[in-house]
């Protein structure tokens, strides 16, 4: 951070250059208390300025697009790849321009990476994103036979396929999270970790998460035993069990580990 950041508050720019190193400390709240009083003020006010910045740059990818002359940029994003029951699900988000220009409206204040956020702030921004009539979406699913017969990375480009093309108006550019999208149709930026420094990313993280966990619960009533409403199709201990007692539901991956021996042991 650049000294003339500091220029506005004279006498201060050593005491705040020391409380932004320490501010993502563990120990910065112990820290602050001992700051004096009248450091306490200034600090706290270049604190919001500078995290109110470090959110703003969640969007540089968007805005290094539009400065070229990119519109439409949708952020696409997929939940499900893990799982050993369930369909992997994708979402495709074209945040309004606006946003991109001034920033997040208020109530999307702390959108980030789906799987950093609780499930009750998952539900709070998706129930915003889909409702506020001004972010552009869609949502795509591919289920367990699917991505049996195609393999999970083909089943996943796919959905991130079909939610780009249920948009209501095309794409110009596409941000993936992670690696590239050899068959995407669309001109695509691949950000590492993109649910975490694109907000467009983010909004589809939150979108294809959600809808991916209200579906697995939808299939925890059709098949109680397995217990879908908690782990999601995870391979948790106690979805492990369930599967060694009961064998395998119909939402299961059979091409998965460790399905794929049940399956031959069943069925061959």
């Amino acid at each position: 951070m650049h000294t003339h950041f500091f220029d506005g508050i004279t006498g201060f720019a050593e005491p705040v250059r020391i409380f932004i190193m320490s501010f993502c400390q563990k120990n910065f709240r112990k820290l602050f208390k001992i700051w004096p009083d009248n450091f306490r003020k200034p600090i706290r006010l270049v604190a919001t300025t500078w995290m109110s910045a470090k959110r703003l740059n969640r969007f540089e990818f968007e805005r290094a697009l539009c400065a070229k002359g990119c519109v439409r940029i949708a952020g696409v994003d997929e939940a499900g790849r893990g799982p050993l029951a369930g369909p992997v699900v994708a979402a495709a988000a074209i945040l309004p321009s606006k946003w991109v220009s001034s920033g997040l409206p208020r109530k999307l204040a702390g959108l980030n990476d789906s799987k950093q956020l609780t499930a009750i702030q998952r539900e709070k921004f998706y129930d915003f994103l889909v409702n506020c009539g001004e972010v552009d979406f869609a949502v795509a699913q591919i289920d367990a036979g699917v991505i049996d017969q195609i393999n999970i990375l083909q089943a996943t480009h796919r959905a991130m396929n079909q939610a780009l093309a249920q948009l209501q108006s095309a794409a110009g550019h596409a941000l993936v999270d992670g690696l590239a999208v050899r068959s995407m149709q669309v001109p695509q930026t691949a950000i590492v970790q993109g649910d975490a420094r694109s907000y467009s990313i983010a909004a589809a993280s939150v979108l294809a998460k959600v809808t991916r966990d209200r579906l697995m619960v939808e299939f925890d009533k059709q098949f109680p035993e397995y217990g879908f409403a908690g782990h999601k199709g995870y391979g948790t201990p106690q979805h492990l069990a369930a599967i060694q007692k009961l064998g395998i539901c119909p939402i299961h991956r059979k091409s998965f580990s460790p399905m794929k021996p049940l399956e031959l042991g069943l069925f061959g």
